[in-house]
This record gives structure tokens, C-alpha cells and sequence, in this order.
């Protein structure tokens, strides 16, 4: 494969570099160690990203957006992840509903949810599918429990729905102006069989924020409850298919989840590498440099391998994606398995390079082992993303 950047690209490229340099960067740490998880996010940096189209990156031309392809989505988080991880996935969570919209909604929505959206720099978007009782089973429903997976209720009720229920984990949830809801809206059949979409305007009545977690990494990045006390929903808010959230998963939106987080991973472990290489040339340790020094020299090889390997792996899923006639699943689940894997790594040996068994804090490298620890227990689980080989054997 050719992954030689466009102009556009490379364009692209450099923007989010700069940005991510020159403004991410800046408050990536501070903002990382306040202590109130509410705190934590920055409305400042958002709309500065929002003003040079990074808010809106995922958004097609003919609705003002700039249009761009998988590829370049990819090189733009991994740019801005190499600032700080939380914050790149805060504006990427914005694109991957934009896809939703494009996929799954009328003209008529489109219009009435894109518009606003373009318009506000502070205009965010999320996602509602986690719930207490149900995570990773929504993706892989145990075959023993045919009803398995989330239960926020809807029920209809004339031209409108009521949703009753609660969510976890949710992203933006506290923040965000248009939450994108699963919902079960048949409880008698298999999750994956009656499950719709919502749109949902935020703050609405009957909805509520509940506790913003404070997680030890993606500090930056809010996950919030919200708790739905008969919350009315209009129609014409329901998305794509009445029972089909689950069950028409092609588009864009589909093939974007595993992609989005392998980027956000090659840009963190290009941070840990610019991070350990500095830090080798700069320290001595038993009055050697540590770049003198095999073992280091070897960790930071390993560290470049595997930062590289998960580019090259990338950059061939972006591509895949953006061949329309390209059904690339499989290796997208393996690509977010082996960027978990390698993000992890990466991570632990700067965090080692940087002397870590002394026992002292070293807020970077610290940092970046906190967050990588995210990949565990996003998007799924490993075991099930590694059942994606099914995929190959069809």
C-alpha cells in the first residue's frame, strides 16, 4: 500500500501539530491533576480546536464540514493524541456522530441536528449505550441469555417515547448538547433485535446528570452518568430503524470505532517516544548517559518497533475503510487488539526509561501509563474483538 499524505493531508497533518504543540500540550499536565473530575475539562481549548475545523472534521461538505476521508481523520488524531490522548478523543468522539447522522438520519434530521452543531464551538456531541448491568455484552450477547444487554426502557406514547432507565460511563454526557441514546425498545427479544437510537437535545426534562467519574487516566476526556426519569423523546427523533440500532451497522459510523482509537494510540506512543528520547540523552545514571547504556538502547528499539508497526497497521485500516467496497472488520479488531497491546508497552518501558522502580513521580510518563491503561476496557473486550477472525473464515 501507498501511504504517501495528499496535500490535503499533510495540511491537516500540520494543523493538528501545531495546534496540538502549541495549545494541547501547554495544559495537557494541569489539567490532568485537578483533583474534581468536573473540573478537568477546558471549554477554551475545544473552541480554539473547534475554530480551525477540528470540532467538525467529520462533518460532509454539503453540510459545511470539511469533508475529509478516513485517512486523514486517522493522522489528525494521532497528532493531536501525541498532545494529549483525552483531549483528541473529546473532538474525535465528535466526528464519530457525526458518521451516526450521516448514516442513520433523514435529510430532515440532518439539517435539524448538523446545523447547530456547525454553528457553536461549544457544541460537543455523545453517545449513551453503557449501562450499569450492561457493557461489552451489547457488542457479543452471551448466546445463554438471549436477553442480555442494556434496559433503558422506551415505550411508546402517542407521537412521543418515554425512556426510563440509566446509563454510565457515558461520554460528554455533562457537557454535551446532542446525546445519541440506545434504547430498548422491545425487552421480549435479544438485545441486538430491539434496540433504536434516540436523539436527545441536552438538558432535557426527565434527564439528569448523575456522577462524573473520576478515572485514573483520560482525566481530560468527562464520562457521566445520566438517569432518565420518564423522559419524553419525540418521534421524529428516532434514528435509522425502529428495533434496528444493532442490527444496521454498516456506513461509516461502523466502520469508524476501532479506527479512532488505534490513532489516538499511535499518537500516545509517538509522545512516549519523543518523551524517553529526551530523557536518555539529558540523564545520567551511574555516571553514563542513559542513551550510553545497552539496556536502555534496547527498550527504546522495542519502543520504536512497536510505535511503528502500529502506524504501518493503521494506516492500512484507514485505507481499507475508505474503499467503500471494502469490508475490512476483522482486521480493525485486530488492530485495536495489537494497538492495546502496543500502547501498553510503549507506555511502561518510557515509564522504566524513566526510573520509575526509585519510587519517584514523574508526572509525563506517569500520565501517559494511566491513560494507555484506557485501552483495556474500551470498545470491548480483547477476547471478543479476537472472535472477529470469524469474520475470515466466512
Amino acid at each position: 500500500m501507498d501511504f504517501r499524505l495528499t496535500e490535503e493531508q499533510r495540511a491537516w497533518q500540520l494543523i493538528a501539530r501545531k495546534f496540538a504543540d502549541e495549545e494541547i500540550s501547554r495544559i495537557s499536565i494541569a489539567r490532568d491533576t485537578i483533583a474534581e473530575p468536573r473540573e478537568t475539562f477546558d471549554w477554551e481549548i475545544i473552541c480554539k480546536g473547534s475554530r480551525l475545523g477540528l470540532r467538525t472534521l467529520g462533518v460532509p461538505k454539503q453540510w459545511g464540514g470539511p469533508g475529509v476521508d478516513f485517512t486523514t481523520q486517522a493522522i489528525v488524531m494521532a497528532e493531536l493524541a501525541r498532545g494529549d490522548s483525552a483531549i483528541a478523543k473529546t473532538f474525535s468522539q465528535c466526528w464519530k456522530w457525526c458518521h451516526l447522522i450521516m448514516d442513520r438520519c433523514t435529510p430532515e434530521q440532518q439539517e435539524r441536528f448538523l446545523k447547530p452543531f456547525m454553528a457553536d464551538d461549544g457544541f460537543v456531541l455523545g453517545g449513551g449505550i453503557t449501562e450499569p448491568n450492561a457493557g461489552s455484552d451489547n457488542r457479543l450477547p452471551p448466546a445463554i441469555a438471549p436477553k442480555s444487554g442494556l434496559r433503558l426502557s422506551a415505550k411508546c406514547e402517542g407521537d412521543e417515547w418515554v425512556l426510563n432507565g440509566e446509563k454510565c460511563f457515558i461520554a460528554n454526557a455533562n457537557i454535551g448538547k446532542l446525546i445519541f441514546v440506545f434504547t430498548r425498545t422491545n425487552p421480549d427479544v435479544a438485545v441486538r433485535d430491539g434496540t433504536t437510537i434516540f436523539a436527545l437535545p441536552m438538558p432535557a426534562q426527565g434527564v439528569r446528570v448523575g456522577k462524573v467519574f473520576n478515572k485514573s487516566g483520560w482525566r481530560f476526556y468527562q464520562n457521566a452518568e445520566l438517569i432518565f426519569e420518564n423522559a419524553r423523546v419525540p418521534h421524529c427523533n428516532l434514528m435509522g430503524v425502529l428495533n434496528g440500532a444493532m442490527k444496521h451497522q454498516g456506513g461509516k459510523n461502523a466502520k469508524f470505532a476501532e479506527l479512532e482509537y488505534s490513532a489516538n494510540a499511535v499518537g500516545v506512543c509517538d509522545a512516549a517516544v519523543d518523551m524517553a528520547m529526551k530523557h536518555a540523552k539529558t540523564e545520567k545514571r551511574g555516571g553514563r548517559p542513559l542513551a550510553d547504556q545497552q539496556v536502555v538502547q534496547l527498550q527504546l528499539a522495542e519502543m520504536h518497533m512497536r510505535t511503528e508497526a502500529l502506524r504501518s497497521f493503521m494506516l492500512r485500516v484507514a485505507t481499507e475503510s475508505d474503499d467503500e467496497g471494502n469490508e475490512h472488520f476483522a482486521h480493525s479488531h485486530f488492530l485495536m487488539n495489537f494497538a492495546t497491546e502496543a500502547i501498553q508497552r510503549v507506555c511502561n518501558l518510557n515509564q522504566t526509561i524513566h526510573g520509575y522502580a526509585d519510587g519517584r513521580h514523574r508526572a509525563g510518563a506517569d500520565k501517559l501509563v494511566r491513560d494507555a491503561i484506557i485501552w483495556t476496557h474500551i470498545a470491548g473486550d480483547a477476547v471478543q474483538r479476537m472472535k472477529a477472525v470469524s469474520f475470515l473464515l466466512k
